[in-house]
């Protein structure tokens, strides 16, 4: 591998450059207690080998714990006040409309792949949705040698845009559905026929949660899933990769005893209680993909017009059962590293065991019948794991240290 340096330096932090095939594979939704049941019931060796044999921590996810501020915390190494992006959804404070992200332009700076990609790293970068792709994809191109593309439209990749085509013919796979666990093997399988091939000297991996949110761990479809993924995870190391596996965040069961959603309509209570507020409450989990959760997560952003009584919202949204934890829109950014423009001026998070929503009108709860609803966003789904297929040395300096899922790099390139 000739490459144009020995390392690349993204925010204060250096990489190497790869000295074989190595990847980095995100598993959304990755709640520890999947790892900790599959290796209990000897369903994932693969995984299983990693804990053992290799490096294994319980790290901590980015707040929210969110899949677009992880995966960008992931490939930036860095958390959301630096990379800017800190929800799937959010609302402009100076024109007051809201957005969903599906690119890469509210993001700052650039990202470890892009900086793998100018030192002449061959890098590819894999997802699972096409919203996540074009935000990954900030700064790659085929003039760069990168090939980056989605499980999702994988049938409309062209070699000028993308890297490469035909990818159904080249996988010899179908188009998988976008509500399938199928649409994250079908990643794996891309990046596996990519090392085959010889194609590529960084791997980017990154996966759909659409199993885990309807589906416990030690469930036959969580197994039945996991040890699909596991396979194709010890393909991937027999071909003599260095393999990384981490989450962008957990997962928590958030309904009764009768399986109904346990949601506080947030929104609906301020403007009872407070109607000339103008609370409008932002749900960041909200993306393209809303069938498996309804668009209710563990943490909510809450906008005013009018923030005279704001310190007696705060107390009485305090005393609510359903929540966790309530900051000022300034606490929360301080508290958890997160960009101050997109914050509202309060900011609520849920108790393990429930969702918040905006009004009870916005989310269409007929979707989750039939299912438990289980989601995130909150602190409850911040742990994570962090595996290596190989050990690393370990230091004074790593002893004790509190990893973070955007250390995932670093494992996989430093040691």
């Amino acid at each position: 591998m000739g490459f144009k340096t020995s390392h690349v330096e993204l925010h204060g932090k250096k990489y190497k450059v790869p000295n074989r095939p190595t990847v980095v594979v995100c598993i959304d939704g990755f709640d520890p207690e999947y790892l900790e049941v599959g290796c209990k019931d000897g369903i994932i060796p693969t995984l299983a080998s990693f804990v053992e044999t290799g490096f294994h921590a319980t790290a901590n996810c980015a707040m929210p714990s969110l899949t677009n501020p992880n995966n960008l915390s992931i490939i930036t190494g860095a958390p959301t006040n630096i990379h800017g992006v800190s929800g799937n959804y959010y609302l402009d404070k100076v024109t007051g409309e809201e957005h969903m992200v599906l690119d890469d332009s509210t993001m700052h700076g650039s990202t470890i792949l892009e900086q793998l990609a100018d030192s002449g790293v061959r890098v590819v970068a894999v997802t699972a949705k096409d919203k996540l792709r074009r935000i990954i994809n900030h700064g790659l191109g085929p003039e760069k040698g990168a090939i980056c593309f989605s499980a999702q439209c994988a049938n409309e990749c062209t070699e000028s845009e993308h890297g490469i085509k035909d990818v159904e013919k080249w996988l010899n796979l179908p188009l998988p559905t976008q509500y399938s666990g199928e649409l994250s093997l079908f990643v794996l399988d891309a990046g596996i026929k990519l090392l085959q091939e010889n194609r590529a000297d960084f791997f980017y991996l990154t996966l759909s949660d659409y199993i885990q949110h309807k589906h416990a761990p030690g469930s036959p479809e969580s197994n039945d899933f996991l040890q699909k993924l596991d396979t194709k995870l010890g393909e991937l190391v027999k071909l003599g990769a260095v393999v990384v596996v981490t989450g962008d965040h957990g997962m928590s069961d958030k309904s009764d005893p009768e399986g109904n959603p346990n949601v506080l309509f947030l929104e609906d209570f301020l403007k009872s209680k407070w109607p000339d507020c103008g609370a409008r409450v932002i749900c960041p989990i909200s993306d393209p993909f809303v069938k498996h959760h309804g668009a209710l997560g563990g943490f909510v952003r809450v906008h005013m017009t009018d923030t005279t009584e704001l310190n007696e919202i705060l107390s009485q949204t305090r005393q609510l059962p359903q929540v966790e934890v309530v900051y000022t829109g300034e606490e929360a950014a301080a508290v958890f590293d997160m960009p101050l423009d997109r914050e509202g001026d309060m900011v609520v998070i849920s108790k393990d065991n429930f969702v918040i929503g905006s009004r009870k009108d916005e989310h269409d709860l007929s979707q989750l019948r039939g299912h438990r609803l289980r989601s995130h966003g909150g602190l409850s789904e911040q742990e994570i794991p962090l595996l290596r297929s190989t050990a690393i040395k370990t230091t004074d300096k790593l002893s004790g240290r509190q990893w973070r899922n955007f250390d995932a790099f670093e494992v996989a390139l430093n040691y």
